[in-house]
């Protein structure tokens, strides 16, 4: 099984949404945290799970429960989280990150 490696602004949209959902209701920000965390576990054993993007080479894993995507690229060493967009907001914005 190929380790995951976030994006640095992905580690930051999903500090930033734990803490909008931990406002909201207290232990809300800790359900999406879980959540994503059980994504991250299904993309690790299953990458193929995410539906391809129209970016080659990307995948777009759909969280239930909450609005948002995680998408990826399986690379040879890792799969490499790109973003954990909301789905209503700005779509795209991410597309121009590097790999770190």
């Amino acid at each position: 099984m190929k380790p995951l490696v976030l994006h640095s602004e992905a580690i930051a949209e999903l500090d930033g949404a734990v803490a909008y959902y931990q406002d909201q209701r207290s232990g809300l920000g800790l359900d999406f945290l879980f959540t994503v965390e059980r994504a991250f576990s299904k993309i690790q054993q299953h990458p193929e799970l995410g539906t391809p993007y129209k970016i080659r080479g990307l995948r777009r894993f759909v969280l239930q429960q909450f609005p948002f995507l995680i998408f990826y690229a399986e690379l040879e060493a890792c799969t490499w989280i790109v973003a954990i967009a909301h789905s209503k907001r700005k779509p795209d914005y991410w597309r121009k990150r590097q790999i770190e």
